[in-house]
C-alpha cells in the first residue's frame, strides 16, 4: 500500500466520524495505533483501519470495555473474535428481552388508560372482547377476617415462586357470577397482564361494566349485571375477570380508580 492511500488523521477523522482527539486517546493507550508517523509524528492511518475502527465502535457501543477490545485487538484470532461475539450477543440478548418487556409493560398501561377514558360507568352492555392472555397466582385464601389487601400482599409475596411479573397491570377473577355475586371483594384470584402469560381470556361474547372506586369496591354493580343477563336472557359463562382501566397509575385519588369487570355471557335456550 503506497502512501497515496494514506489518510491523515483530520481525513481518517472525517471518515469515521470519531474525533481527532478520540483517536490521539486511542493511539496513547494502544487501541488503535496510526499506520504510519510521518513529520512532526503526525498521524497516517490506512483505509482497512477504517473496518478496524468501525469494530471497534460496535463493541463498545455493547459496552465492551477498551482494556478487552484491546487485547482483543493484539492478539486476535477467528475463535477469540467468535468467543467475544458470542457473549456480547447474550449481553444485547438480554439487553432486547428488557426493551421489548419494558415496551410491552407501558404499551398494557397505555391501553388500560384508553379504556378507562372511554368507559361509559353508568353503562351495563355486550361486548366483543379479543383473546388476552394473563398470569394468576395461586388460589386466595380468605381464611377469617382477612381484607382484601391481605390477600393482594400476598399475592405479592408469592409472584416470585410463580413467575408473575408484577410490574404489568394486576387484576383479579372469580370463578363464575354466582361466587362473584355472593362476594364481590373476595376474588378466587390475582392475575397479571402479562401478554405473554399462560392462560388465556377467551375472545367472544362478553358483558362488561364499570365501577369507580377503591380496589375490591364494586357498589352496585354485580346486582345490576345480573338483573341486565336476566332481563335479556343472558347465561353467564366462566370466570369473572376484573381489571382496573384507572389506578394508582393513572389518578391520584382512589375515589376515581375504575375497575372493569367481564364476564362471558350467551343468548339462554328458553
Amino acid at each position: 500500500m503506497d502512501d497515496s492511500t494514506l489518510l491523515s488523521i483530520k481525513e481518517f477523522s472525517n471518515f469515521t466520524g470519531v474525533s481527532q482527539s478520540t483517536l490521539r486517546y486511542y493511539d496513547d493507550i494502544g487501541l488503535l495505533l496510526p499506520a504510519r508517523r510521518g513529520k512532526n509524528s503526525y498521524r497516517y492511518y490506512t483505509p482497512p483501519q477504517i473496518i478496524a475502527l468501525n469494530f471497534i465502535n460496535v463493541l463498545i457501543d455493547l459496552g465492551a470495555s477498551l482494556s478487552t477490545i484491546k487485547e482483543l485487538i493484539h492478539k486476535r484470532t477467528p475463535e477469540s473474535v467468535k468467543d467475544l461475539l458470542r457473549r456480547q450477543e447474550e449481553k444485547l440478548d438480554r439487553q432486547l428481552y428488557d426493551l421489548r418487556t419494558a415496551y410491552s409493560i407501558l404499551h398494557t398501561f397505555s391501553k388500560n388508560i384508553e379504556t378507562g377514558l372511554s368507559a361509559h360507568t353508568d353503562e351495563i352492555r355486550v361486548r366483543e372482547l379479543d383473546e388476552e392472555h394473563y398470569v394468576t397466582g395461586c388460589e386466595n385464601n380468605w381464611d377469617g377476617q382477612d381484607t382484601w389487601y391481605r390477600v393482594f400482599i400476598n399475592f405479592c409475596l408469592s409472584a416470585g415462586d410463580n413467575r408473575i411479573n408484577l410490574r404489568y397491570p394486576v387484576g383479579s377473577m372469580h370463578q363464575d357470577m354466582e361466587t362473584f355475586l355472593k362476594a364481590p371483594s373476595r376474588p378466587n384470584r390475582f392475575f397479571s397482564q402479562d401478554p405473554i402469560g399462560n392462560h388465556i381470556r377467551e375472545a367472544g361474547s362478553y358483558m362488561v361494566g364499570y365501577n369507580r372506586g377503591n380496589y375490591g369496591v364494586f357498589g352496585d354493580l354485580p346486582e345490576r349485571m345480573a338483573v341486565y343477563a336476566r332481563e335479556r336472557h343472558l347465561v353467564f359463562s366462566g370466570p369473572v375477570f376484573t381489571s382496573y382501566p384507572l389506578d394508582e397509575i393513572s389518578t391520584a385519588n382512589p375515589d376515581e380508580y375504575l375497575s372493569q369487570i367481564a364476564v362471558m355471557v350467551a343468548r339462554s335456550a328458553d
